[in-house]
């Protein structure tokens, strides 16, 4: 039986300028678990994520046609209203960027743009994601000290708490711990493997062995080409492409 899913892509192609970066990819992502894309740098691993919630169009000169469908919606379609189909996204991104406020005021954000104002409702809000970041322990003594005072790793969970705070339905997370030491990237996965029973985790890692560690799904591009996507056992352990093996094996990268 096909597994649920939020997101279905159909011939999807990005260009930037004359560049064509996503090469007519096709796939469907399930739902409530860890999908990892590997593949080798410039290969349209960012792009394929950032298409998930039209941020490509940041990028200049950019071209898509295809759809993307979150919940049977094409969010290209040019009368899509973005708002909605980006409050089912967080975003974390290589590096984590904390709002120039508190740890507090980072988590309770969200909340209050959507219109929680009671302070005993924000206090219970922040508490519950800070706790499902992992970081409540370290920070609950600290709740109005500025999140640039953190550690980098400890921020990181703070962005992680920020956007789970708006009640997404998909996590897509860009190389989430590059920049981050192995104690704090450890942390992030551990996150990643509880919350996957609630969300669709989608990340982007140029590390195997992280990949291996995390993933329940894996999409391999290539030269922006979709070349083999599955169950992350069969694709790390029998593959069906020489390409995708020789990737794994590491005879191409």
């Amino acid at each position: 039986m096909e597994p649920e899913t939020h997101i279905r892509v159909k011939n999807l192609n990005v260009y930037y300028g004359k560049d064509h970066v996503l090469r007519d990819v096709s796939i469907n992502i399930p739902d409530k678990r860890v999908i990892v894309i590997i593949g080798p740098s410039g290969c349209g691993k960012t792009t394929l994520l950032r298409s998930f919630n039209r941020l490509v169009d940041t990028v200049d000169g950019v071209r898509v046609s295809g759809e993307v469908m979150v919940d049977e919606e094409n969010i290209f379609d040019p009368h899509v209203e973005l708002t909605h189909i980006r409050k089912k996204m967080g975003l974390l991104s290589q590096t984590p960027y904390p709002l120039p406020m508190s740890i507090y005021d980072n988590v309770a954000y969200g909340p209050r743009l959507h219109g929680i104002k009671d302070k005993k409702k924000l206090n219970s809000v922040v508490e519950h994601y800070l706790k499902i970041a992992g970081l409540w322990e370290e920070v609950k003594d600290k709740l109005h000290t500025p999140a640039t005072q953190v550690s980098i790793g400890q921020q990181q969970r703070l962005c992680l708490a920020r956007g789970l705070a708006v009640e997404p339905e998909i996590i897509l997370a860009d190389e989430p711990t590059s920049a981050l030491d192995p104690k704090s990237s450890r942390h992030i996965e551990e996150s990643f493997l509880r919350l996957k029973k609630d969300y669709t985790i989608i990340v982007v890692t140029h590390i195997l062995r992280q990949a291996r560690r995390l993933a329940d799904y894996v999409i391999f591009l290539y030269c922006g080409e979709l070349i083999e996507h599955g169950p992350a056992r069969q694709v790390f352990e029998s593959p069906r492409e020489k390409m995708t093996r020789e990737y794994i094996q590491g005879v191409i990268s």
